[in-house]
């Protein structure tokens, strides 16, 4: 059993996989983006926080002192748990173009696919996809989906909880980032399909994860989400992620969210990049 430190830190994480994602009603200034991560290096100065995440997978550099092991290779692990964020919250490879400062909780924000769409491809669609009250997604979207691996003996399931054990208070945690472009194209990669669960060689795996999609940057950072931007993640997450954007038929993910075994339901809200140098690891180093 967790102690209450632990349990308030853990608390804290899971709130964030659990943030709801509503549209932006009204984009804030860069004003209050630099005010929330003037407030987020006021509450990390000085405490031990470890590098954080998204970040800028082009600027390689960092000062974050705390050095941790990566995890294992993910076909090494359980993966605990999939779910995805409206926007890209890293930026980098082929998701480079801001959406812009959002409501400042995470909403309309994020970075997008860089590349060009038809006009076939982003043609509307009749049918939600993503609870209406949480923003549903269209055509043209850029999607991060995260698929949380962990050194523990887990299952997957709904939030980082599912990551979490009471018989292994430390695990590892790895996070294999791939980006998505949504599309109205039946021929375009099925959400379903890449998102399939099994187990191979004894470890729960998403037997599908893409590895087509250029080699991955891998870093040390931490856990996502907005209830981050003016607070550090206390746990140490292995990132991987994918540079090319792939192109999924925007129905496969509207089937997915209709039924899924994390209990997703809508797509997540997006962390602020870290830019702060203090709060971010040496990609390579």
């Amino acid at each position: 059993m967790f102690d209450k430190a632990i349990t308030v830190s853990a608390a804290a994480i899971i709130a964030a996989f659990s943030t709801t994602a509503i549209a932006a009603d009204k984009e804030v200034s860069d004003e209050v983006i630099n005010a929330q991560r003037a407030a987020l290096a006021d509450a990390t100065k000085g405490l031990g926080f470890g590098p954080q995440s998204p970040r800028d997978l082009t600027a390689v550099s960092g000062e974050n002192p705390r050095v941790f092991e990566f995890a294992p290779a993910y076909t090494q692990m359980n993966l605990c748990n999939i779910h995805f964020h409206e926007g890209a919250e890293h930026r980098g490879g082929q998701f480079t173009k801001y959406a812009g400062n959002g409501d400042g909780k995470g909403h309309g924000t994020g970075f997008l696919y860089s590349g060009d769409l038809t006009p076939d491809e982003i043609a509307p669609v009749d049918y939600p996809v993503g609870k209406p009250k949480h923003g549903a997604l269209t055509p043209g979207d850029t999607i991060e989906i995260h698929y949380v691996h962990s050194t523990a003996p887990v299952e997957p399931g709904a939030t980082l909880g599912a990551c979490l054990s009471d018989v292994v208070l430390n695990p590892q945690l790895r996070v294999e980032a791939q980006v998505f472009v949504l599309v109205n194209d039946d021929n375009a990669a099925n959400f379903v399909l890449m998102n399939s669960i099994g187990k191979k060689d004894g470890f729960h795996q998403a037997i599908n994860l893409p590895n087509d999609s250029g080699t991955p940057i891998v870093y040390a950072g931490s856990t996502t989400g907005p209830s981050f931007n003016q607070a550090g993640s206390p746990l140490e997450v292995t990132w991987s992620v994918r540079p090319e954007v792939i192109k999924v038929n925007i129905a496969s993910v509207a089937a997915w969210l209709n039924g899924n075994p994390f209990d997703e339901d809508h797509a997540h809200g997006v962390r602020n990049l870290v830019t702060n140098p203090d709060l971010l690891s040496n990609i390579g180093g």
